[in-house]
């Protein structure tokens, strides 16, 4: 059985998709212009577009996602939780102190 995901995970992979997926579907629209059918438009992977917009002169623009903002906000994803594994280290040593002062204050005969 597949373990679900948190949203912290799904976040994460969706930056990722954002930071480094695939475009090439993405082209293959703007080129191929009115084309394409349905079953094909609904195949194409176009997770990292954020806008599709018919221009007057015919064309089509597409934008796609900023690859640079969602680069940095995996950085900060990773640095939080680079922090919360060593409040968790800390948190574990200083137990393991308390419980070595308490057997230390025991007395053995």
């Amino acid at each position: 059985m597949r373990k679900k995901k948190t949203t912290k995970e799904e976040v994460r992979d969706g930056l990722k998709r954002l930071a480094f997926g695939d475009i090439t579907d993405a082209v293959l629209l703007l080129f191929a212009g009115d084309t394409f059918s349905e079953e094909k438009l609904r195949s194409l992977d176009l997770f990292c577009v954020s806008e599709i917009k018919k221009v007057r002169a015919g064309g089509t623009e597409i934008k796609f996602f900023d690859r640079q903002k969602a680069l940095e906000r995996l950085y900060e994803l990773s640095a939080q939780e680079d922090t919360q594994g060593l409040g968790f280290y800390a948190a574990l040593e200083k137990s393991a102190a308390a419980a070595g002062s308490a057997l230390d204050a025991c007395t053995y005969e």
